[in-house]
C-alpha cells in the first residue's frame, strides 16, 4: 500500500486532518538532555494519539543533541508508528550516492514513513526517496516562512510564478502515489493555486496558529474535493496546553467544522473539470496502445480535430479559451490550420471577435497573402492552436503572420502536453498560454473517475522517458 494510501486510511479512520507537530524547544522541555527530550515527545504522542492522523518530529532539535538525540529520536519515531504514519521534517535535498545515503538514514535507521524535501535539485534528488512506494516525501513549494517570496513566487518566462512549476513537476514525478507538497497556510492564495494545479495531491499546510495561518482559511483553501488530501501540522500550540490532549481535540473538532460545510473543492467541479471529463468520453482522448508518427508507442492520444463532430464540447473549449483571451490584449484571432481552425471559429462567434489565419502555404498567383482574412498592418493578433508539444509547428504561422505586418507575442492553446513548447517559444519572444497541462488534465481525470491511477502513472512514465 502506498505512502498516501495509508494516510488516508488513517486519516478516514479517526476522521482527523491533523498532524501533530513534535518539536521539542529547550525552553519547552524545560532541558536540552536526550532522556529528557525522548520522554516528553513520548508523553506528548501518548496524549495526542486518538486524534492525530501523523506525526511530524523536526529532527534539527534532536541532532542538537549529538547522538543521544539521534537514539532519542529513532525510540520517538517508533513510538509514534505504532499510532500513525510518522513524517520526518529533515528537508533533505542532495544528488547520487549523497541521496541515497540520506534516504537509508530516514526510512531504513530512523524507520520514518515519509521526509520533506527541497526540489531544488530536481527529480534525481527525490527518485532515492521515491523508490519505494510505501515511503513518502513532500515536497517544499510554497513554505509558511515571510522568506519565501525571496525565491519562490518569482515569475518564470511563462509568467507563472516559481512555485506553481514546483507543483506542476511533482504531479508528473508522482508515478507511485508517495510523492505531495508543502504548502504555508500562511499564503492561502498560493494554497488555493497549487490545489488548482495539483487536485489529487496531500499537501502539508504548516503555519496554523503562532505563525499566524487561519485553520478556516486553509481549509477552503486547500481541502480537495473529499474532505481530504490537506494535512495540518499543530506543534507549540499543542505542546504549551496544560492537558495536550484535550488541546489536540480541540483543534480537531475545529478542522472538522470547517470540513463540514459544503464541499470546497467544488471550485474544481466547474467547467474545467467538465470539459477535462468531456474530451475522454468523445475521444478527443484516448487511453491505450497507440503508435505516434515519431514512431513511439505511447499509451494515450490526442486528437482535438473531433471537437468540430462534437458541437456542445466545442462550445465548452471555447469557453475555456476565453478564459486566457481575457487577461490578454489582441486584435485578431489567427487560428493556425487545420486542427485550430474549428476552435477559432467558435472563438470568434462567441466572442465576436475577428478570425484570421496563417497560409501553410503562399501561392505564386492572386494575392499572394501569407494571412487570409481581414487586418491591417501593425494590429497584434494572438496565436490560436490545439496542442502545444515542441512548438514547432508555431514558428512558420508565426514568422506568415510577422512578414504581413502583424504583432505576435502570444500563443493560447487547450493542451501543453509539457514537452518543451513554453521555453522554445520563449526564446523567440513568444509566450504560451495553456487551458491545460497534460499534468492537470490527468489530476482532473484521476479525481472524476475517466483514468485510473495506473492509466494516469502510465502516461506520466511515458513522457518523462520519451522527452
Amino acid at each position: 500500500m502506498s505512502f498516501f494510501s495509508r494516510l488516508e486510511a488513517r486519516a478516514r479512520q479517526i476522521d482527523s486532518l491533523l498532524c501533530v507537530g513534535l518539536d521539542p524547544h529547550p525552553e519547552l522541555v524545560g532541558t536540552a538532555e536526550a532522556d529528557a527530550v525522548r520522554d516528553w515527545c513520548l508523553r506528548l504522542i501518548e496524549a495526542t494519539a486518538p486524534t492525530a492522523a501523523a506525526f511530524k518530529p523536526n529532527a534539527a532539535f534532536f541532532e542538537a543533541l549529538g547522538s543521544g538525540g539521534w537514539q532519542a529520536l529513532k525510540a520517538v519515531i517508533e513510538a509514534a508508528r505504532r499510532h500513525a504514519p510518522v513524517v520526518l521534517d529533515v528537508k533533505r535535498g542532495d544528488i547520487a550516492s549523497t541521496a541515497q545515503a540520506y534516504a537509508r538514514s530516514a526510512f531504513v535507521e530512523l524507520g520514518a514513513d515519509a521526509v520533506t524535501m527541497s526540489p531544488y535539485l530536481g527529480r534525481d534528488s527525490l527518485e532515492p526517496f521515491l523508490e519505494d512506494p510505501e515511503r513518502g516525501v513532500f515536497l517544499l513549494c510554497k513554505t509558511s516562512n515571510p522568506g519565501s517570496n525571496d525565491l519562490q513566487v518569482l515569475p518564470l518566462a511563462t509568467g507563472e510564478p516559481l512555485y506553481l512549476r514546483v507543483a506542476r513537476l511533482a504531479c508528473s514525478w508522482n508515478v507511485r502515489d508517495n510523492l505531495g507538497l508543502v504548502v504555508g497556510a500562511t499564503d492561502t492564495l498560493a494554497l488555493e493555486q497549487v490545489r488548482r494545479e495539483a487536485p489529487q495531491m496531500w499537501i502539508l499546510a504548516p503555519g496554523v496558529g503562532e505563525q499566524g495561518g487561519s485553520l478556516e482559511a486553509s481549509l477552503n483553501a486547500g481541502l480537495r474535493t473529499d474532505g481530504l488530501g490537506l494535512l495540518v501540522p499543530v506543534a507549540r500550540q499543542i505542546a504549551r496546553a496544560n492537558d495536550p490532549g484535550r488541546e489536540a481535540r480541540r483543534v480537531r473538532d475545529q478542522m472538522q467544522a470547517g470540513r463540514a460545510g459544503p464541499p470546497p473543492a467544488a471550485r474544481f467541479d466547474d467547467s474545467r473539470s467538465r470539459l477535462a471529463r468531456a474530451l475522454v468520453d468523445v475521444g478527443c482522448v484516448r487511453f491505450g496502445d497507440f503508435t505516434l508518427k515519431s514512431g513511439l508507442r505511447s499509451p494515450f492520444y490526442i486528437d482535438l480535430r473531433l471537437l468540430a463532430s462534437h458541437p456542445p464540447v466545442l462550445r465548452q473549449a471555447a469557453a475555456a479559451y476565453q478564459t486566457v483571451l481575457d487577461g490578454l490584449a489582441f486584435d485578431r484571432l489567427a487560428a493556425i490550420p487545420h486542427a485550430a481552425m474549428a476552435i477559432g471559429a467558435a472563438l470568434a462567434l462567441a466572442s465576436d471577435r475577428p478570425m484570421i489565419y496563417p497560409r501553410l502555404d503562399v501561392k505564386d498567383y492572386g494575392l499572394r497573402r501569407g494571412a487570409e482574412g481581414e487586418f491591417r498592418e501593425g494590429e497584434t493578433a494572438v496565436v490560436i492552436d490545439d496542442l502545444a508539444t515542441t512548438g514547432g509547428s508555431k514558428f512558420e504561422a508565426v514568422e506568415r503572420l510577422r512578414q504581413a505586418g502583424l504583432r505576435v507575442t502570444d500563443v493560447v492553446v487547450l493542451i501543453d502536453r509539457q514537452s518543451g513548447a513554453a521555453a522554445a517559444l520563449a526564446k523567440e519572444g513568444l509566450r504560451l498560454h495553456a487551458v491545460f497541462t497534460i499534468d492537470q488534465l490527468l489530476e482532473l481525470w484521476k479525481l472524476s473517475g475517466a483514468v485510473s491511477a495506473g492509466q494516469a502513472a502510465a502516461v506520466r512514465q511515458f513522457l518523462a522517458s520519451s522527452g
